[in-house]
């Protein structure tokens, strides 16, 4: 049943996300996956890491926030375009609470996998290819698809929001050829807030990717912005830089993939 559940999920495009009657969506896959392997987790059967309750909290709040992005993406009303350019496409939503939310769609030359060793595995990375980062730090793993981070924005040239920084739980899902990044603000009591800056939440969030229908070593890239910037800055403003941002941080993977290995020369940011 799973390989059939994943190819379906997998293969479906935004404009099908909708959940019909008879039909299985993205929340079907994580709700079956999670309880085919959580359980297993919590008994500490098998060859799994044996986690403590703390480490246990941080996966499902990985796990949760995943869950929880997906959900949005998957509903399709309410979804309206908020821009295009050069083939990606920028959609937003007003969510309970007046929060606005932002899914870009686009489409990347590489594959799943080499996304996923970018933007999960090399992690830290970031910043030698995106300048709005000034730098992302593990702070803690739980196993291999769950991990703490701190990140800290970058002070740019255009930066309408300013200078945050955000300690986020990031959790990874593969299921086939198909691979979902999720990740939410968390709380880590050796980690509080620093005085120096403002601390952003994100999420819950998530990355979806895909292999691309239209040529082979493509990926589709959909990508749902959930943040709140704290702070008093108005929300007229917060709108617009968000999905700026989503712009800028695609044009610099792309420039990261078209490098390859090597280090790209990021480019700088000279809006006024």
């Amino acid at each position: 049943m799973l390989p059939a559940v994943a190819k379906l999920c997998c293969g479906i495009s935004y404009p099908h996300l909708r959940s019909m009657t008879g039909s299985l969506t993205f929340l079907t896959l994580f709700t079956y996956t999670q309880a085919l392997f959580t359980p297993e987790v919590e008994r500490g059967k098998g060859q799994r890491d044996r986690v403590n309750k703390t480490d246990l909290s941080y996966q499902h709040q990985g796990q949760q926030a995943l869950q929880t992005a997906l959900e949005i993406v998957q509903d399709a009303e309410g979804w309206r375009m908020e821009m295009s350019e050069s083939g990606d496409t920028i959609y937003s939503k007003v969510l309970h609470g007046n929060r606005k939310v932002f899914r870009l769609e686009a489409e990347l030359e590489a594959s799943p996998e080499e996304l996923y060793d970018i933007l999960f595995v090399k992690v830290e990375e970031m910043h030698q290819w995106n300048p709005s980062i000034r730098h992302i730090k593990i702070l803690k793993h739980v196993g291999q698809e769950t991990k703490i981070t701190h990140e800290v924005s970058a002070e740019t040239v255009g930066n309408l929001i300013g200078q945050r920084d955000f300690l986020s739980v990031r959790h990874s899902l593969k299921m086939q050829n198909c691979i979902y990044l999720g990740g939410a603000a968390t709380h880590l009591e050796s980690f509080p807030p620093h005085p120096e800056f403002v601390r952003a939440e994100d999420g819950p969030t998530c990355i979806i990717i895909r292999p691309s229908p239209n040529g082979t070593g493509k990926s589709r890239f959909t990508w749902l912005l959930n943040m709140d910037v704290k702070g008093w800055i108005p929300k007229s403003l917060v709108n617009q830089a968000l999905p700026r941002a989503q712009v800028d941080f695609t044009a610099h993977l792309r420039r990261r993939l078209a490098a390859g290995g090597k280090k790209p020369a990021a480019a700088a940011d000279t809006r006024p």
